[in-house]
This record gives structure tokens, sequence and C-alpha cells, in this order.
């Protein structure tokens, strides 16, 4: 019995994964998300994928790791996929910040010059 829900859920993970794999390349096609954004969701999906076709890969992983229950170890990847996922996102955020503070400013040296040229015409 416990044979079959091990199947089952392995079943389970890889249509999971696979169906994360589309959906991804779907919001690609449709230009809502950019290539650059979706490297990492399709790594950690592949990832996914790679170690629900081959559950000794987890295995091998968690005794590699020193845990003693695999899913644990499961865990642990997608928690590491998610923090990468978020610096990512971070380092953007922060990128557009800093070109959003340029603008402000270059736009606010235009504002002043335009209204310096108009003083000077009246």
């Amino acid at each position: 019995m416990a044979e079959v829900n091990t199947m089952r859920i392995q079943i389970l993970a890889i249509f999971g994964s696979v169906a994360l794999i589309i959906f991804i390349l779907n919001l690609i096609r449709k230009k809502k998300l950019r290539e650059e954004f979706s490297i990492l969701w399709l790594v950690t999906a592949f990832i996914f994928l790679l170690i629900s076709i081959f559950r000794p890969l987890l295995d091998k992983f968690s005794y590699f790791l020193g845990i003693d229950y695999p899913p644990a170890a499961l865990f642990l990847i997608l928690i590491l996929g998610l923090i990468m996922v978020c610096i990512h996102f971070s380092i953007a955020i922060s990128e557009l910040k800093e070109t959003n503070k340029k603008l402000l400013q270059e736009l606010g040296l235009l504002r002043a010059e335009l209204e310096e040229k108009e003083r000077r015409e009246k």
C-alpha cells in the first residue's frame, strides 16, 4: 500500500512539474513574463521534474546533506529556489529604483530649463 501511495505522489509531482513548465512557457509566449525572469523559474521547475522522475536522486542528495527524511531535502531545495528568486527580484527592483531616480532627476533638470526659457521669452 505504501508503494502505491509513493507511486501516486511521484506521478502527481511529475504532472505538477510539467504543468509548471507549460505555465511558465505560456506566460513567456503571451509576453506576460520576460525571458530573463523566467529562466530561474524554468530551472527550478526542471530540477523538480528531474527529482520527480528519478526519486533516488533525492535520496542520494538528502543522504549527502545528512538529512534522514528525503522530503525534507525537497523542501530545502524549494526554499533555496524561492530565496534565489527573491534575490533576483530584489536586484531587479533595486536597478529599477535607481533608474527611476536618475530619470526623475533628469526630468527635474529639463523642467527647470524649460521654465527658465519660458521666463526669458516673456
